[in-house]
C-alpha cells in the first residue's frame, strides 16, 4: 500500500471541504434534524439527505445542517429545528423529504415560515 504524501492529503482535504462545511464554520442558518431512535425510525435519515441535497444545490455556505438528539416528541417525528440569526427558533414536525425540500426553499431561501408544518416557534 502506497504511503500518502502531503500533496495527497491536501488534495483529499480540498475535495472534501464542502462536506465539512455542512457541519462546521460560521453560519447564519442552523438546521437540526432530530435523529433519536424514534426520529430515525420515522424517516429522519431521508429528511437529512433531502436537506443536504437542497443545501448543495443552493450553493449557500452559510447554512449548517446537523443531526440532533430526540426532542421527546415521538408522535411528531421526524422534527427539524430551524435557527436563523435574529429570529426565534422554529420547529417543524412530521417531516418527509418533500416537506423538508419545501421548508428549505420557502423558509430558508425565501424567508416564509411554513405554518402548516409548525410544532412550535
Amino acid at each position: 500500500m502506497a504511503k500518502l504524501t502531503i500533496e495527497d492529503l491536501k488534495r483529499i482535504k480540498k475535495e472534501n471541504s464542502h462536506i465539512v462545511a455542512l457541519r462546521s464554520g460560521a453560519s447564519s442558518v442552523n438546521m437540526t434534524v432530530h435523529m433519536g431512535e424514534c426520529g430515525v425510525k420515522a424517516g429522519a435519515r431521508d429528511v437529512m439527505h433531502s436537506l443536504l441535497e437542497a443545501k448543495a444545490a443552493s450553493g449557500r455556505d452559510d447554512i449548517k445542517i446537523v443531526a440532533g438528539p430526540c426532542m421527546g416528541q415521538c408522535s411528531t417525528e421526524p422534527d427539524i429545528t430551524i435557527e436563523i440569526k435574529g429570529s426565534k427558533p422554529v420547529i417543524y414536525q412530521k417531516m418527509n423529504p418533500e416537506k423538508a425540500s419545501k421548508i428549505f426553499s420557502h423558509h430558508i431561501l425565501g424567508g416564509n415560515v411554513q405554518t402548516e408544518y409548525l410544532l412550535a416557534t
